[in-house]
């Protein structure tokens, strides 16, 4: 079995967890710890770098990840970096050859992601989005449900990630309230999960209707800070959205959400059944069935909880029955890539799938600026 070398590129918190996740990886499954290792690591300057490489375990670190993609060892990136400089790296990336691994989302818009994804086919590398709440067993579960024709004609659906992160008008201004760095808000922070999940489990957008509110228009330009600066992109995005069949649905995502910690729903209705799924409940996906006899007393009608846990295929610990985590699920996303590598398997979400999420966005962009609905053809 071929060693594949890691160069991660960018460590911030999501770095970390991505660090973190991989060194799980040959603990879930069994894999000899040399399966894989992160060669070295580059961060903007010198000084992070090198305490980055401490904290992973690796011998290169730079401040210029040019160097990491030159070296041989290396077979693979994973971009960990804030979104403005996602297309420089994956062109380059490309470009030596090297298969890409990349947070969400793709790029700041959509030419963006058109010259990504056009550079990485035409080197013919793998690639993947960290679209990591796909790799959650229910959500697998609920789309084997979903093609085995469980729900029937699928009627509507509604995705929904509300987080408290933004409420307090004192916390300062960061990439990510800067359109400039991150190419948006809530909408391309949380958003984006839940349109992969609901792409992920029926089919392609087609138009999207939608509002985008920025709630705190100022902010300290640093913690204890007087002087302010403006927040330029949205912290709440309400979403109409028609699938290519035809089918509606709702999205939301909000980083003004009181009280939500992490919470992201599901929920899909069918001719015939339903599902629902809650990432505060994670070890359960919830089913109802038509079928299910409906008498008042001694019927069987009603939501049921499947008990999905951590079923996941070869998985050795922690024992099926644990409650899956954040962290277990970048682990599979990661593993998934790694194998796709390894043995030259398709590699879903690729970043042509994660372009498709990125005209959704462009279109909900274009839609709460004019006031109506906008076909994702008209942004591509």
């Amino acid at each position: 079995m071929k060693k594949l070398g890691i160069a991660m590129i960018g460590y911030g918190g999501i770095g970390r967890v991505h660090a973190m996740a991989y060194k799980a990886i040959p603990f879930h499954y069994g894999l000899p710890a040399d399966s894989f290792r992160i060669v070295g690591v580059a961060t903007t300057r010198p000084e992070t770098a090198q305490k980055a490489a401490a904290e992973i375990g690796c011998e290169v670190w730079t401040s210029d990840y040019r160097e990491l993609l030159a070296r041989s060892d290396v077979d693979l990136i994973d971009c960990c970096t804030p979104n403005y400089n996602h297309e420089e790296i994956i062109v380059a990336a490309a470009e030596a050859g090297k298969h890409i691994y990349c947070e969400k989302p793709l790029a700041m818009n959509v030419a963006e992601g058109q010259r990504m994804v056009a550079a990485v086919e035409k080197a013919g590398v793998k690639t993947q989005l960290t679209f990591n709440f796909r790799f959650f067993p229910a959500m697998i579960r609920a789309r084997q449900l979903i093609e085995a024709g469980f729900l029937g004609r699928v009627f509507s659906f509604r995705g929904r990630y509300y987080r408290a992160s933004y409420i307090s008008p004192q916390k300062p201004l960061s990439w990510r309230l800067s359109k400039e760095v991150s190419g948006g808000g809530a909408l391309f922070d949380l958003g984006s999960h839940v349109l992969d999940l609901i792409y992920y489990l029926l089919g392609d957008f087609s138009a999207v209707q939608a509002t985008m509110e920025t709630l705190i228009k100022e902010r300290p330009l640093a913690a204890g800070s007087t002087e302010t600066g403006r927040v330029d992109v949205d912290d709440l995005a309400l979403l109409h959205v028609r699938l290519k069949d035809q089918t509606l649905g709702l999205i939301e995502a909000s980083r003004m959400g009181t009280g939500a910690t992490n919470d992201l729903q599901i929920e899909i209705f069918g001719e015939q059944g339903a599902l629902r799924f809650s990432l505060e409940d994670p070890s359960w996906l919830q089913v109802y069935d038509v079928r299910d006899p409906e008498k008042p007393l001694g019927g069987m009608r009603g939501f049921k909880r499947l008990e999905t846990v951590q079923h996941y295929e070869g998985q050795k610990a922690p024992d099926w029955t644990m409650t899956p985590t954040f962290t277990r699920a970048h682990s599979e996303c990661q593993y998934q890539f790694l194998k796709a590598v390894r043995d030259d398997l398709p590699s879903p979400p690729t970043l042509a799938h994660g372009l498709h999420i990125q005209e959704a966005m462009a279109a909900a962009e274009r839609s709460a600026a004019e006031g109506r609905w906008v076909k994702l053809e008209e942004v591509r």
